[in-house]
């Protein structure tokens, strides 16, 4: 199937993917760009599960100052070399994160960092409340995961929808980084400064 320049530009500003990956995907998808962003995603994450188990050693701390300096946020990136580090598309999505903390205000990097008895009460908050509105029992587990997932794209990093598109999860865009810079990258910290939290 013949692909326009104009499809593959258009899923290039999209998904930062390299020419060669945006018609590869175009044409796996048939020429439909929604298609194509699945087609790469997949591509990202069968990328990205290869490189889990290396070692991130390098990277940048970064920090992001909003609201005319009434939040603040540092963050550390990690990746496999120096090289990295220093390119422009590794500083740009440290930047991103670093927005995105002070934006959507999340709590952890990742699920697994959330105390078990965290989890819990959020567990009894879900199944007490879904016990009010006299849903039947059968029902409420599926109701308290469901809220529990809910839960956890607000409150982890990695499963917050990016600010810069809705569609995409940090984890997703950072995925998708590994698959085109070829190494491991790792959120592995951030700390949230909001002036006068915890005074009242």
């Amino acid at each position: 199937m013949e692909i326009s320049m104009e499809l593959i530009k258009d899923l290039r500003q999209r998904t930062g993917a390299g020419v060669v990956d945006c018609k590869t995907a175009l044409q796996e998808g048939g020429g439909d760009t929604e298609k194509a962003i699945e087609y790469l995603r997949r591509k990202g994450l069968a990328t990205a599960a290869k490189k889990a188990a290396r070692v991130a050693a390098d990277g940048l701390v970064s920090s992001y100052i909003h609201a005319g300096g009434k939040i603040g946020v540092l963050v550390e990136v990690n990746c496999e070399t120096d090289f990295v580090a220093k390119t422009e598309g590794f500083q740009a999505f440290v930047k991103d994160v670093a927005m995105q903390i002070a934006a959507a205000n999340p709590q952890y990097v990742r699920r697994e960092e959330i105390p078990g008895e965290v989890l819990d009460k959020e567990r009894q908050i879900y199944r007490a409340q879904a016990m009010e509105s006299r849903k039947p029992e059968k029902v409420i587990g599926k109701i308290v995961e469901g809220k529990l997932e809910k839960f956890y794209s607000e409150v982890c990093l990695l499963e917050q929808p990016y600010i810069k598109d809705g569609d995409l999860t940090i984890k997703e865009v950072l995925d998708a980084l590994i698959g085109k810079i070829g190494e491991k990258i790792e959120i592995r910290r951030f700390a949230r400064f909001q002036l006068g939290e915890g005074l009242r």
